[in-house]
């Protein structure tokens, strides 16, 4: 199997969903799924097949979790320096909106665009990866292409 990179934080808020998932969300949906058993038949027992349902989720999640810390290859970010690579924190300008962006290029498990945070395999940060500050960048997205200038690069 393939490694997933992943930052220290990353693979800490895996480790804590994993601990929720098992800890807290698993025991109280096993007890939700006893007390819908005990209101009689279950083929009409809507309680049941709710909870069986979101059993069905949590032990999925669960699994996936547990596979992605598992191959986790773990970066830690302020060891790296210089041009972009995983881990880089990258503030760009857009050259036409002048509208200012900060992303973190991150592994795939723990990207969130809404919170700045660029899965590696993304358009965006493939154009990046390799250039240095003061460096222009197009980037080819589904909304057409874009170009950015790279104001600053760091690693924390």
């Amino acid at each position: 199997m393939e490694k997933i990179p992943m930052t220290p934080k990353g693979l800490e808020a895996m480790n804590g969903e994993l601990k929720q998932l098992k800890s807290i969300e698993r025991p109280a949906i096993i007890k939700a799924i006893a007390e819908a058993r005990e209101h009689g038949d279950l083929s009409e027992n809507a309680e049941y097949h709710s909870a069986k349902e979101k059993q069905s989720f949590i032990e999925g999640r669960i699994k996936e979790l547990e596979g992605s810390i598992s191959l986790a290859q773990v970066i830690d970010p302020s060891t790296l320096s210089g041009a972009i690579k995983f881990g880089a924190t990258v503030d760009l300008v857009d050259e036409e909106t002048d509208e200012e962006k900060t992303y973190m290029i991150v592994g795939e498990a723990e990207a969130d665009i809404e919170n700045g945070l660029l899965n590696i395999k993304s358009p965006i940060a493939r154009a990046l990866i390799g250039k240095e500050e003061g460096d222009s960048v197009e980037v080819r997205t589904p909304g057409g292409a874009k170009s950015f200038e790279i104001v600053k690069i760091s690693y924390v």
